[in-house]
């Protein structure tokens, strides 16, 4: 059903793969909702770039079937991978994450792609062919949209790299070495968070790693630089009168080492690009190109500079991020797309599943139309040609802007003002932010002077301390690092660094930029600077690309919160009003509507050590290794009955001829089928029991004392016994009633079936079982806890050792609110980033599990307690396995009584507090 305007822009889940999408009809000049996800594509403007109706979609075939294979793979349980990458996988695809808040679809796509590329089966990349930039080490590139969270990729890359290469030392697949370059010092500050070693780094605030894996991090070597740290040949000195001499060209090996410093000496590196639509290799023959159409500064020698590095220590892998990866020495958009593309989570995307503002551009006034055609003279400002051809101009700063230009800035400035006074209302001090992106240096100086001058009506945004003019000379003199020596240039070089300062800092309390509202530029501001206080946007430029449009727009798109609305499951809108940019994605949607919330405020979250007496401590158990008894049995008395649902078994596909990619049932004399009951004909029931034994062996013989042959005829006796007994049901009863149809269900679930018998033995025929720590930790405490910022909701927390107790729904309050108050309880935390884990098994992957609360009764006994709503298959083998946690942490005997309780309604809680605790 098509519709003339779009009713509600978030669609889709941050949380799950997009299930529908917005398509715009040029035919009609209308929007479809359709029920698919989007193909991964970008567009071609035939003319004027802020044509929507000349635009052209071109798909990225490479793309889409990746995306395909990484989707069935996902379905499949990921085969192929490593432990390690499996408990790592687990822990981000946790809904219960400890960082307070989960990974996104776009992250956990883009990681799973990369994973899927060096641990996935290589059946499953037949026909995946990634071409290159034709030099020496192949390039994967993720592209992700501005506002996805791609640095908590690379730190996820980092991690899984890391931890497996320590499991794995001589797999030459993983490496801990890491080079990650940036296109200016901007960038490079903000990927410190990279470094495991960096105190602010990203392993710990969002919980990257497993607490109890945190320690293997600190392995991995992280060296960061912005590109001129490659962008050299020569070794520089200084004579005596300051001045710069480069001496003659040096080896790789020395230039390597003054790259790496001193991890020169380790190879197999994993090089990670940021914003590498700037890093591109000159093409034969091709002159060096110093600026883009954008007016970044680029250079080929970012790439040359890791060609001599991988000629001495070799690059393993290279991983490119970029919200636009485009070659921008390429002659077209339609041929600068990098191929080696394997991942693409676009801005559309973003802006459907809420990860970023959504930009409202102004479509019409009222006003004479543009000369474009029916939009407002706004649109696309500069386009105009009494503000092309007058700012186009070499003039003094003080020559008045053009009238058109004058009116832009009071609407939007007048736009801003209420967003500011609405922010303030809420109790925000620091300013939203305003930016204009200038075509020279000239029109910034223009602009400038009419704010301190007063000639725009907006008294806040003329103040003078609110204004940063950002001198892009300036900026990248200090990128270069070649400034110092004399007087002035040091002067120039604290210059540099001060409105650095600055610029990093914009909305950020108590820091140089807090007040800044009013930003100017030229060309854009570097990729990488991150305020979240941007609330409109006036460019004054040419916009000769979309590309254009989304590299300048981006600059505006960090969302303030990330609460999503209980309601709908969805983030809640947020806005960037843009005047002058024609950027085509919302043709229709309008300027007018609600201002952007300001960020919400964040509180900090430690361990009070003037409350040490309510710290809480617990095993740090890896895993339990328990020695079998050598006459295995089954006690059917107690053994808990398998259902198997026949509805999840399919026994008949039918194939069929393509057209265009999809298939075509209308051809039913083509159409084949192959019928799985006829396999099942074929297999007894001894030969399903056979193989389910070997799979129990593998699990098993480290616990078994005896002969291997034994153990593996108990097991295929207790297997015949199990599936021929009423312990299994098959639903529906027809199935259990069909004996052909019995064995069908059963063959396909015979991974449940042998985890549900090893648990069953297990607890059976137990002689002795052995707590097996982490060797790092082998008892965890609330003391150890780092601190970290959340904006969620929270209680001040009485007898407890961390300072505030952050929850996640009213229910989970009420429950920290009983524990507060009970005299039966000695102490009590919310196993929030503390690292309590316990392991369970669900359809044949090991899991780790994060339960709610751990409270110290009175008794000194240890009650483990899981809030929970409706419960799942998952959720009941989650408490399984908590149970027998405690049971077997208690008959270890050096850690008192250990109880655990789920929590549906509040009198279950107290239930369990009285009979834990009579009165």
């Amino acid at each position: 059903m098509t519709q003339d305007t779009i009713d509600q822009l978030i669609i889709n889940s941050p949380y799950e793969e997009p299930r529908q999408h917005w398509r715009y009809d040029s035919n009609t000049l209308s929007f479809e909702r359709v029920q698919e996800r989007r193909r991964a594509s970008y567009v071609v403007t035939a003319s004027d770039p802020s044509d929507i109706v000349s635009g052209e979609l071109i798909e990225i075939p490479l793309v889409n079937l990746i995306r395909e294979r990484v989707g069935e793979w996902r379905q499949r349980g990921y085969p192929g991978i490593s432990g390690v990458t499996r408990r790592l996988l687990d822990h981000w695809q946790d809904d219960k994450d400890s960082s307070g808040r989960r990974f996104f679809f776009a992250q956990i796509e883009a990681i799973e792609t990369l994973i899927w590329l060096l641990e996935g089966p290589s059946s499953d990349r037949i026909g995946i062919s990634i071409s290159t930039d034709g030099g020496p080490f192949e390039r994967w590139c993720a592209k992700m949209a501005t506002g996805t969270g791609k640095t908590v990729v690379m730190a996820m890359l980092i991690a899984w790299q890391t931890l497996n290469k320590n499991a794995h030392p001589q797999d030459i697949r993983f490496s801990k070495n890491f080079l990650l370059v940036a296109p200016g010092l901007t960038v490079k500050k903000r990927l410190a968070v990279l470094d495991p070693k960096s105190p602010e780094n990203y392993y710990d605030e969002f919980s990257i790693v497993p607490v109890l894996l945190r320690g293997q991090i600190q392995s991995a070597r992280v060296v960061i630089h912005n590109w001129h740290k490659l962008a050299w040949e020569t070794a520089p000195t200084r004579s005596r009168r300051k001045s710069v001499v480069r001496l003659p060209p040096i080896s790789d090996t020395a230039y390597a080492r003054e790259v790496l410093g001193g991890n020169s000496g380790f190879s197999n590196w994993i090089v990670i690009n940021d914003e590498a639509h700037h890093a591109w290799r000159r093409k034969e023959g091709e002159k060096y190109k110093s600026r883009t159409d954008s007016g970044e500064r680029v250079d080929t020698r970012w790439i040359e500079g890791l060609d001599r590095i991988h000629r001495t220590n070799e690059i393993r892998h290279c991983y490119d991020f970029s919200a636009t990866p485009f070659d921008q020495s390429a002659k077209s958009i339609r041929e600068s797309l990098f191929t080696w593309i394997v991942s693409d989570f676009g801005l559309n995307d973003a802006i459907e599943s809420g990860l970023v503002k959504s930009p409202r551009v102004v479509i019409k006034d009222d006003g004479i139309p543009s000369t474009a055609g029916f939009r407002s003279k706004f649109y696309h400002l500069f386009g105009e040609d009494e503000v092309k051809d007058d700012l186009n101009r070499r003039v003094p700063a003080d020559t008045p802007l053009p009238d058109l230009v004058k009116v832009a800035y009071d609407l939007l400035g007048s736009d801003w003002q209420e967003t500011n006074e609405s922010w303030r209302e809420a109790g925000h001090n620091v300013p939203p932010v305003m930016i204009t992106v200038a075509n020279r240096t000239e029109t910034a100086a223009r602009i400038k002077y009419a704010f301190d001058h007063g000639q725009i009506s907006i008294p806040e945004l003329c103040e003078p301390e609110n204004i940063l003019h950002i001198d892009s000379n300036v900026l990248e003199k200090s990128e270069t690092q070649e400034l110092g020596g004399t007087q002035p240039a040091k002067k120039a070089e604290r210059e540099a660094e001060s409105l650095r300062e600055q610029v990093n800092t914009i909305g950020q309390i108590d820091k140089p930029g807090e007040q800044v509202c009013n930003i100017i530029s030229v060309a854009m501001l570097n990729e990488g600077w991150d305020a979240k206080t941007v609330t409109q946007i006036l460019g004054l430029r040419a916009f000769t690309s979309q590309l254009l449009c989304e590299q300048v727009v981006g600059r505006g798109l960090r969302r303030t919160s990330y609460d999503v609305n209980p309601e709908t499951g969805l983030f809640d809108p947020e806005y960037v009003n843009v005047f002058g940019i024609p950027f085509a994605f919302l043709p229709y949607e309008s300027p007018v509507g609600p201002h952007p919330p300001p960020p919400p405020p964040k509180v900090a979250v430690f361990p009070d050590f003037d409350k040490e007496e309510f710290e809480i401590l617990w095993p740090n158990v890896q895993r339990i290794e328990r020695t079998l008894s050598p006459k295995l049995q089954l006690d059917y008395s107690t053994l808990e009955q398998l259902v198997l649902d026949a509805s999840g078994t399919p026994s008949i596909v039918e194939l069929a001829p393509t057209i265009d990619g999809h298939p075509d049932p209308s051809r039913v004399n083509e159409i084949a089928s192959i019928d799985l009951a006829r396999l099942a004909e074929q297999t007894r029931f001894q030969t399903l029991a056979m193989q389910a034994a070997s799979t129990l062996y593998q699990s098993m013989s480290l616990k078994w004392r005896y002969s291997a042959a034994d153990l593996v005829r108990q097991l295929f006796c207790i297997l015949i016994e199990f599936v021929n007994s009423d312990s299994v049901q098959i639903v529906p009863q027809a199935y259990s009633d069909d004996t052909l149809r019995r064995k069908l269900v059963i063959k396909y679930n015979l991974t449940k079936v042998c985890n549900h018998i090893a648990n069953a033995i297990k607890s059976r025929n137990s002689k002795s079982i052995e707590l097996v720590f982490n060797p790092a930790k082998p008892i965890g405490s609330t003391s150890d806890m780092p601190s970290w910022f959340t904006g969620k909701k929270w209680l001040q927390a009485d007898k407890c050792h961390i300072n505030r107790c952050v929850y996640d729904s009213g229910f989970e309050a009420k429950v920290a609110t009983k524990l507060m108050a009970s005299a039966k309880v000695k102490a009590w935390v919310k196993n929030d980033h503390l690292g309590f884990e316990v392991g369970y098994m669900y359809r044949g992957i090991p899991r780790r599990y994060i339960p709610d609360f751990l409270v110290h009764l009175s008794t000194d006994d240890m009650l483990v307690i899981e809030v929970k709503g409706m419960m799942t298959d998952q959720d009941r083998e989650k408490i399984k396995s908590l149970k027998g946690w405690c049971r077997d942490v208690t008959q270890d005997g050096r850690f008192g009584n250990w109880h655990c309780v789920v929590v549906e309604q509040m009198h279950e809680l107290e239930d369990a507090l009285e009979s834990l605790v009579p009165s």
